[in-house]
């Protein structure tokens, strides 16, 4: 997306902490172990539970909805930052993915 600042996944350290805003199932399927998880259509309204990291690494599944969030974090003054390709990159650079059951995967 244009403006927002973006980190490729090869760039972002492997136990970089992330903020998820993915909705349930997407999470309950497959995230990143060092994420945290706050769905866009929380953010909103849950807005004073961000996690205090600097950069502020937000991901989704392609990028897209992830770009929006941070064009909005970064109008509000936070440091956001989009994890370009989403977890679909970050699962196809052999990134770990844990799941709440099962086998992890990208939804």
């Amino acid at each position: 997306m244009n403006g927002v600042p973006t980190v490729a996944v090869t760039d972002l350290p492997a136990d970089a902490p992330m903020l998820d805003i993915r909705e349930t199932d997407e999470w309950d399927a497959g995230h990143a172990p060092t994420a945290q998880h706050l769905p866009m259509s929380e953010l909103v309204a849950r807005i004073d539970e961000l996690p205090d990291d600097d950069p502020l690494y937000v991901v989704c599944r392609s990028g897209n909805r992830s770009g929006r969030v941070v064009a909005y974090l970064a109008a509000q003054g936070y440091p956001a930052v989009n994890v370009d390709g989403g977890m679909q990159a970050w699962s196809a650079r052999g990134r770990d993915v844990v799941a709440d059951s099962g086998a992890p995967r990208i939804l």
